[in-house]
């Protein structure tokens, strides 16, 4: 059975996500999907952060746990139907790429609170660590790069240049039709990479930095 891989770029409260795989070194999308990360899409449910912000702080542990626990519920909706289309097609889904932010880690949830830039950055946060940990859980080999890396990583992964990876991504995506937007097009590269990297033979090519933000007080 020939492998796949997921490719994801998070957003607040959804993801873009790309399957591909490789024929003779040259990157095919098998489907591509932009599947929600909460149940109800409206602003209080994809911005967290800025919900507990402005509640009681009694209330802040609990509306990020749930927030936290949905979205990882979700990814995992995700990863799996991804999963079983794939299958149907012939593929074993084996790995999978995340973009990650380029930002440090995040304090307790108190100091976040206190920060509007932190509460930014912690909703974005929050849901590309619910897409790791579901993809964890699925049992898939997860690759990470931050997104501002991204295309240096792929010119010295893959051997071309970045305009040569830049235009091969818009190659595959010719003939699919709309959405292949630069949500679809980083999400298929960091799938090209995850693919590479799970072939490769030695460990230390691999770069799975899994980090973890840190847990509402009290949990």
């Amino acid at each position: 059975m020939k492998h796949a891989a997921l490719g994801f770029r998070a957003h607040s409260g959804w993801t873009a996500l790309v399957a591909i795989l490789l024929q003779n070194g040259s990157p095919h999308v098998l489907l591509r999907a932009r599947p929600h990360l909460v149940d109800t899409f409206t602003f209080e449910f994809r911005q967290p952060y800025h919900t507990a912000e402005k509640r009681p702080p009694a209330d802040s542990d609990d509306i990020i746990s749930r927030a936290r626990a949905e979205a990882e519920a979700l990814a995992c909706q995700a990863i799996l139907s991804a999963q079983m289309s794939l299958q149907q097609q012939g593929y074993e889904l084996k790995s999978c790429g995340l973009l990650l932010a380029s930002g440090k880690p995040l304090p307790d949830l108190r100091r976040i609170l206190a920060s509007h830039a932190l509460i930014h950055t912690a909703d974005g946060e929050l849901f590309r660590e619910a897409l790791l940990h579901a993809a964890a859980r699925c049992g898939l080999e997860v690759f990470t790069v931050k997104e501002s890396d991204l295309y240096d990583r792929a010119s010295r992964t893959l051997g071309l240049e970045k305009n040569e990876v830049v235009r091969r991504l818009v190659l595959i995506g010719q003939g699919l039709g709309p959405p292949w937007t630069q949500d679809e097009k980083l999400s298929a590269l960091v799938a090209w990479l995850s693919l590479v990297h799970s072939a490769s033979p030695s460990p230390k090519a691999r770069e799975i930095p899994i980090r973890r933000m840190a847990r509402p007080l009290g949990n």
